[in-house]
């Protein structure tokens, strides 16, 4: 299966970790950790990873590592599930 491509905006420095919601295509991720030295695109990933039961290497930031606004890949799962899997309990 090919790698699908989501953009995500990342807000650090939240209070905890959740899916926001999703504007225009693009999910709005809460992340606790600050941006900087990479720590909020390392639990970006950590996040993504557990909500979507991938392993972390399945899941990279593409485009936008140092920019809130990012695009990131993952494998193994169709656009439809990530959607579903994502989606504010």
């Amino acid at each position: 299966m090919d790698a699908v491509c989501i953009s995500v905006k990342v807000l650090p420095g939240s209070q905890r970790n959740e899916v926001a919601g999703k504007i225009n295509d693009v999910w709005r991720i809460k992340i606790a950790a600050p941006p900087e030295k990479g720590k909020a695109n390392k639990e970006l990933i950590e996040f993504l990873s557990q909500r979507l039961s991938l392993r972390k290497d399945c899941i990279q930031i593409v485009k936008g590592h140092t920019s809130h606004n990012k695009l990131v890949s993952i494998q193994g799962l169709s656009l439809e599930l990530i959607e579903k899997m994502l989606a504010p309990n």
